[in-house]
């Protein structure tokens, strides 16, 4: 009898790890879905594959840190979002489906959500977010245009 009543335990617990086990599965699932979700209607683009769309001029790049950061060191032939919203439609080229690249501070920052929902307003389709920021491009040793 206390053989039967061991097997019947294990089976019960056995049986709670299993639902455990869904329960964080599904838990997890969730996570993901809500992640992605968050990641944002604009993929990312990495540092490298802005680079490469830079030196081959097949991008326009929205600077979203403000005027002042603006002067102090920008990415390359970055655009002033904060001087130039009211006349973006007319700095942006006339191709809809040109690569266009928004950017702020770094991973935390949600600013660059303001150029990046004009652009697609003005009927971008290829809008992307560099999530690194001026502060991965930095940190990556990359050169800053500062002319003004």
């Amino acid at each position: 009898m206390a053989f039967f009543l061991c097997k019947q335990n294990i089976k019960a617990g056995s049986k709670t790890k299993q639902n455990t086990m869904k329960k964080l599965l599904t838990l997890a699932a969730g996570v993901i879905l809500a992640a992605s979700l968050y990641a944002g209607e604009f993929p990312d683009i990495t540092i490298k594959e802005l680079k490469a769309a830079i030196e081959s001029k097949k991008v326009t790049v929205i600077d979203v840190n403000g005027s002042e950061s603006f002067k102090k060191g920008r990415i390359p032939t970055a655009i002033d979002f904060n001087a130039s919203k009211d006349k973006l439609a007319k700095l942006l080229p006339e191709n809809k489906d040109t690569l266009v690249v928004a950017y702020c501070g770094g991973p935390s920052c949600q600013a660059y959500q303001a150029a990046a929902k004009k652009a697609k307003e003005l009927g971008y389709k290829n809008v992307k977010h560099l999530s690194a920021g001026i502060s991965g491009w930095k940190d990556a040793g990359e050169k800053l245009d500062k002319t003004n």
